[in-house]
């Protein structure tokens, strides 16, 4: 790689860095202002990435104004409402989630129910180790790191629904690819509701109908229960192991067993959670026969059978044995995937009936999934993988701007435009191919 930035990759550096600057809020950066007005969970650690490279103060002031949403039980909402937008500015907006009603959800600040990927300790610790300032950094951390370990907490405690030390999630958004075709089969088996939820109201996302319906359901059910943990082990239709989400939260786990190492803390309890997540996910989520992580449905406990760019998310697994890191990347190059994709990677196994090139998350590439297979495949010193996936993110900004997704045969932007995450993420790839030992 080259120790400095083209003219090419400069232009592209400020263009992200004008993205990010024109979605400040004041307080945090909106996802998409037109569309995704409010603050979201795993958005902002993305988006907190590319800001440490371009406005330090204000990748951590990013994460601080998530977790003041944090719920006393430890849990981080996947949605932060902005109270200075009309309370329809966005739907499901807080009308829905009601959590004001919620013991456990913080006064004065409306939120979701739900949580999201819990990328949050991994990106704490990177902010770190490209801060310039390290003492004011280790300071951050050390405020940091009291919701960092309660987020773990409730992953560990109200989320391990089938015993076996992997967190479930409750809802499909709760994944982060919130109408991935392996949340098809369970959806399916959730009845429809008697009623509209939202009459008058239709989803400004991709996925619609039925599917958008059931979703709504789901949160129906969550908010009835008082989001609930017995209600959630027990009853709610919707329980599901997946790969990614499991794999954020390990490497998160190694992450925060660093940070609470600079902040003078116990790292324990965090190796033992990664150690914990690694084995529950070799023994429960690798299918030998498809050579790759499949999500498990814990009410019917088996595999769900769509193949997703979730698959590779273990590659986060600093300990992933040799054998199933080899699987996973034949998989990666093969005609599944980015074999057969001009840009990748896609979101779903190309050869899936379930395939859609563009549809949301059943198919299109996105900058947030090729950045985490990217910074997995550096770990794993597979040089060739992590060149693929940064060339090809760099193509599509090049060709179609900081899109929200993209196309993965002719890399046609979709979805919103000026997308935060698409342009922090590249701010934080370019930095890395600056000073590949901050990678």
């Amino acid at each position: 790689m080259s120790s400095r930035l083209t003219g090419d990759e400069t232009a592209l550096w400020k263009a992200a860095a004008r993205v990010l600057d024109a979605n400040w809020t004041g307080t945090a950066t909106a996802a998409s202002p037109g569309l995704y007005p409010h603050q979201w969970s795993w958005d902002s650690a993305f988006i907190s990435l590319g800001l440490a490279r371009h406005r330090p103060a204000r990748a951590e002031a990013e994460l601080l104004s998530l977790f003041r949403g944090q719920w006393a039980d430890g849990m981080l909402p996947h949605i932060v409402f902005n109270a200075s937008l009309a309370r329809h500015a966005f739907f499901p907006g807080p009308d829905l989630w009601r959590s004001a009603e919620q013991p456990a959800a913080p006064r004065g600040v409306q939120t979701s129910g739900l949580t999201q990927p819990p990328v949050h300790a991994l990106v704490a610790l990177r902010l770190h180790a490209c801060a310039r300032d390290t003492d004011g950094s280790r300071g951050f951390l050390a405020r940091l790191y009291p919701m960092l370990a309660a987020q773990h907490r409730y992953l560990a405690t109200a989320r391990d629904l089938g015993a076996a030390g992997l967190a479930a999630i409750c809802h499909p958004w709760e994944s982060g690819l919130d109408n991935s075709p392996a949340w098809d089969r369970p959806l399916a088996a959730l009845p429809l509701p008697p009623t509209a939820y939202a009459p008058g109201h239709r989803s400004r996302t991709l996925p619609t109908g039925e599917d958008y319906d059931r979703y709504v359901r789901l949160v129906a059910l969550l908010r009835e229960s008082g989001y609930d943990r017995a209600y959630l082990r027990e009853s709610h239709p919707f329980a599901v192991e997946d790969p990614l989400f499991n794999a954020t939260y390990l490497a998160s786990a190694h992450a925060l067993a660093e940070v609470a190492r600079i902040v003078g803390a116990d790292p324990a309890p965090h190796v033992e959670t990664a150690q914990r997540v690694h084995a529950a996910m070799l023994d429960r989520l690798w299918d030998a026969d498809t050579g790759c992580f499949r999500a498990r449905d814990l009410r019917d406990d088996r595999l769900l059978p769509v193949i997703t760019a979730g698959s590779f998310g273990p590659l986060l697994d600093p300990e992933l044995p040799a054998a199933h890191v080899r699987n996973l990347v034949d998989l990666l190059l093969s005609a599944r995937f980015a074999g057969a994709a001009g840009y990748p990677v896609p979101t779903c196994d190309i050869q899936a009936p379930a395939f859609d090139r563009g549809g949301y998350w059943r198919g299109p590439t996105w900058i947030s999934t090729n950045w985490l297979i990217w910074y997995g495949a550096l770990a794993h010193g597979l040089p060739v993988v992590a060149d693929l996936l940064y060339g090809s993110t760099m193509r599509l900004v090049r060709q179609s701007g900081f899109r929200e997704f993209f196309d993965p045969f002719d890399g046609t932007g979709r979805g919103s435009h000026d997308y935060s995450w698409s342009a922090a993420l590249v701010l934080d790839l370019l930095a890395a191919r600056r000073a590949p030992q901050a990678a």
